[in-house]
């Protein structure tokens, strides 16, 4: 999603081993949850930006609901047809997986909502991307569509940690080999930029070697800075949440939730308060 060495490896190597992906995020099931509850009720079609593994794709499909799924990595679409391989046919024949950059996406059909689950705008580090991302995203929403999506509350406290130090947060089992590693992250923020740098290392149990590691980048979206950006790109938020069940945003938040429409053109005169 990026030109730049530490962005684009940000963007990709958190990913790459997929059923580890998979293992870490078993648990994560209220986002799932909203977003195939929001399918069923907006009823047609759904297209997925960042499909990952599947997780929520075949959730919208468990409900009857057609999902057209985009992705970058080949490791997350092949993750996800593993999962529809297990599916009922049924499930399995309603998920349609593409690989695609979803700044430049454009398919010959429109949908009654578009979804971004999981952070997937995190990786959109710049003005242009975000503005080719909701491009992508006006492209393809019928006319009375939603985009629903959600991307993390910036933490003063996290945003404010030590690049020097490094946290000790225990040990898991590896899915791809069965044996137990020792996990460590270390955190920077680049606030020139909006992006967290979380360098994430393991070494196996018994082991003194260099650890392997991997980089995941988040650019970081303050509330009203994300309003607004949806709003000088041409579309209205309807919800702006703290959680997947409603809950109010505020300083506690983990996740903002949004759902927006595409914003309609003025018409007519101004109103006596916006002249």
């Amino acid at each position: 999603m990026s030109e730049d060495p530490t962005l684009r490896e940000g963007t990709r190597a958190h990913y790459r081993d997929a059923a580890q992906y998979d293992r870490t995020y078993a648990r994560r099931r209220e986002d799932i949850d909203f977003y195939a509850r929001l399918a069923e009720e907006r009823g047609g079609c759904v297209l997925e930006l960042g499909v990952g593994s599947g997780r929520v794709a075949v959730a919208m499909a468990e409900r009857g609901v057609e999902v057209v799924g985009v992705d970058l990595m080949p490791s997350m679409l092949e993750r996800a047809q593993l999962r529809l391989d297990k599916a009922p046919p049924a499930v399995r024949d309603r998920v349609t997986l593409l690989r695609g950059d979803l700044r430049k996406l454009r398919l010959d059909r429109r949908f009654s909502l578009v979804v971004a689950p999981f952070n997937v705008f995190m990786h959109l580090y710049t003005r242009k991307d975000i503005e080719r991302a909701l491009s992508t995203v006006k492209a393809h929403l019928r006319p009375r569509g939603r985009l629903a999506f959600d991307v993390l509350m910036p933490s003063p406290h996290d945003l404010a940690r030590d690049p020097n130090h490094v946290y000790k947060l225990g040990s898991y089992t590896r899915a791809k080999d069965g044996r137990r590693y020792r996990y460590r992250e270390n955190f920077r923020y680049d606030a020139a930029r909006q992006v967290q740098l979380v360098t994430m290392a393991w070494v196996a149990d018994g082991h003194d070697g260099a650890p392997e590691s991997s980089l995941l980048a988040h650019r970081q979206f303050f509330p009203a800075e994300l309003e607004a950006l949806l709003h000088y790109n041409g579309l209205r938020v309807e919800r702006h949440e703290g959680g997947f069940e409603g809950e109010t945003l505020d300083d506690e938040s983990e996740s903002q939730v949004v759902v927006a429409k595409a914003r309609a053109r003025g018409r007519g005169k101004p109103t006596r308060d916006a002249r």
